[in-house]
């Protein structure tokens, strides 16, 4: 079967890191063609590491008018997606587009409407805790604890400076709500919805503890769930603790604990960890992806999903904003 040409529009970080890799991967699958960055010595770099060398742009609309380009991947800096995707979907491409989906629920909606006449095409949001073994077996897993009562997840996730993603500007900028708590935060929603179902309520606190990580970098938020399950989430990026964050749901037969290569089942005073293959959550989405193209498969990161993991960050913030309770609005 003839590879799908696929042109990689971003050069930073998670490219090299993530996406990069999982298509050298599925070479069988992806042939990269051309690489876009607004600087030529990012995409120049990038390039280097693909064979065959793929043709450089820093413009993306030079691309999109490529008609042997089958489908974008785009992974550029938050602020920039929203257009990013409606220019590809205009172009007619299939797009698989980087979390979140856009940087508030209303500029989803909009790329929701426009995407709405685009039927033939796929639009795939890359969320890759979606696709983690982890959290896809707690979810099956989720009926041996009987009724979960209660869940409660604590992380303490650092960004300091020097780390790979402290030195992305646009991460620290404070121009898009939420900062790290909307970039990682959507992360942490599509798992625990993965887990636990539709979130519907919120009451949630928030501080920027640290003036290099604005607008805000800390939040705590009860939440209550469609199904009655009430619990509570907690992060921040200002700083680390020597403590595993797992997600912890008790139940009424016994306790589940998981985080991304991590689960762990208590039933009658035994406890049991089970085994997971390894994380590729990266490479598994790519994959549906080239699915959902070539066959017309049903994946797991539809945009309406994507929207509701936006959808519950914001109502945190608009409650920390606030002070009241959010009701979540609900896309899926």
């Amino acid at each position: 079967m003839t590879p799908l040409r696929i042109a990689l529009l971003g050069a930073g970080t998670f490219v090299r890191d993530a996406h990069l890799p999982a298509l050298q991967q599925l070479q069988d699958q992806f042939e990269i063609v051309a690489v876009f960055s607004r600087t030529r010595a990012s995409a120049e770099a990038l390039a280097a590491k693909i064979h065959p060398t793929p043709d450089i742009y820093t413009n993306i609309a030079e691309i999109l008018q490529r008609d042997d380009v089958d489908a974008v991947d785009i992974v550029l800096p938050i602020e920039q997606l929203t257009a990013a995707v409606d220019m590809a979907l205009a172009s007619g491409k299939h797009v698989i587009s980087e979390k979140p989906i856009t940087p508030t629920v209303a500029d989803g909606k909009k790329l929701l409407s426009v995407y709405s006449h685009h039927p033939s095409q796929v639009w795939m949001v890359a969320e890759n805790w979606r696709y983690e073994a982890a959290f896809m077996r707690a979810a099956d897993a989720l009926e041996r604890i009987g009724t979960p009562y209660l869940c409660h997840w604590a992380l303490h996730l650092g960004v300091m400076p020097g780390a790979k993603y402290y030195v992305t500007d646009w991460r620290r900028s404070g121009t898009f709500p939420g900062g790290f708590l909307m970039d990682g935060g959507v992360h942490h929603i599509a798992a625990l919805r993965l887990v636990l179902g539709e979130i519907a309520r919120v009451t949630a606190f928030a501080a920027q503890m640290r003036p290099d990580l604005p607008p805000v970098d800390t939040l705590t938020a009860a939440l209550r769930f469609e199904s009655g399950l009430i619990g509570s989430y907690s992060v921040t990026y200002a700083s680390t603790a020597p403590f595993a964050s797992h997600l912890t749901v008790i139940g009424e037969k016994g306790t589940l604990r998981v985080n991304r290569d991590f689960l762990e089942l208590t039933l009658d005073g035994q406890t049991e960890a089970l085994p997971l293959a390894p994380s590729q959550g990266v490479t598994d989405e790519l994959a549906a992806f080239a699915r959902a193209v070539r066959l017309g498969e049903p994946h797991h990161n539809s945009p309406q999903q994507a929207l509701q993991d936006v959808a519950v960050v914001e109502a945190m913030l608009r409650s920390a904003e606030t002070g009241a309770s959010v009701e979540v609005e609900q896309f899926v």
